[in-house]
């Protein structure tokens, strides 16, 4: 089981490099599933995963010149106030309901990813209502960062955009920078809580790490819009799990048989004229792509 979890996190690394955020999202399963790790630990030791992984594709995108410090540390310090207060109430909270929550953010995030990266106008806010904002924005996203494990990229991302006004290529690598940051706080929260197994957690870093310099190598030959939403239909396969394991099998089960019905009727409704929602799917195609 050590050298199979240790390959799904060089798979996981690698889809993380790919995509540039999101593979962080099956480092819980894996350790709760494969690894078999309770939630508490497997939560604690993605943290740890997720923060060493985001630094090192800081690090890439500083050296690039496209991570603006100023606005991480600014909507980084209030996010890590929130990730360790998230991580110590944990402490407070079951396992079972953990899991089922983090399932909900894999959810979220998979919507996020099939629906494509849109780019939203950049209207950098000043003053009182930029510090208003960001922190009330930064203590919610690292109160879900530091409780169930999510970096919540999807989010960071466009939020860096409409408050600090940064152009996309700067807002990826700073986001990065503000992940790391959340991952390390949230990380310190659960350590008053759980003991991590050290050996075990740097093994599956050091192989996520690995994974996501292979996958950053080829990101520029893959289509990224189809390995998105492949990757977002995959996420909801895993949540669909999850919710069947942590609430009832039937659950799991007709998440499951939805997320495999769903996309072939989407498919099938784009190439046949006849299909009554064709017209409603190439539109909300259309302004997909416009965005």
């Amino acid at each position: 089981m050590v050298a199979l979890t240790v390959a799904l996190a060089v798979a996981v690394g690698i889809s993380l490099g790919l995509l540039g955020g999101g593979g962080s999202i099956l480092t819980v399963p894996l350790l709760a599933y494969v690894a078999g790790m309770d939630a508490k630990h497997a939560i604690a030791t993605s943290l740890l995963v997720v923060g060493v992984t985001s630094a090192v594709g800081a690090i890439s995108h500083a050296r690039a010149g496209r991570v603006q410090w100023r606005t991480a540390l600014l909507f980084g310090s209030t996010s890590m106030v929130g990730a360790y207060s998230g991580g110590q109430l944990t402490r407070f909270i079951s396992g079972d309901a953990l899991l089922v929550a983090f399932a909900v953010i894999m959810v979220v995030t998979a919507i996020a990813m099939l629906r494509g990266r849109r780019t939203p106008t950049a209207t950098a806010h000043t003053g009182a209502a930029l510090l208003a904002k960001t922190a009330a924005l930064g203590l919610g996203l690292g109160l879900v960062t530091g409780t169930v494990g999510a970096g919540g990229g999807f989010l960071v991302v466009p939020a860096l955009v409409l408050l600090g006004g940064l152009a996309m290529p700067a807002a990826v690598g700073t986001s990065l920078a503000v992940i790391a940051m959340n991952s390390f706080a949230g990380l310190a929260g659960y350590l008053s809580v759980v003991q991590i197994d050290w050996a075990t957690a740097l093994m599956v870093t050091a192989a996520a790490v690995v994974g996501a310099l292979i996958g950053s190598r080829f990101a520029a030959k893959v289509n990224p819009e189809v390995l998105r939403k492949a990757f977002g239909w995959f996420v909801l396969i895993m949540a669909s799990v999850i919710l069947g394991q942590q609430l009832d099998p039937i659950v799991g089960y007709v998440g499951v048989a939805l997320t495999g019905v769903v996309p072939a009727f989407m498919f099938a409704c784009n190439h046949i004229a006849a299909c009554p929602l064709h017209g409603l799917l190439a539109r909300t195609t259309a302004a997909a792509g416009s965005s």
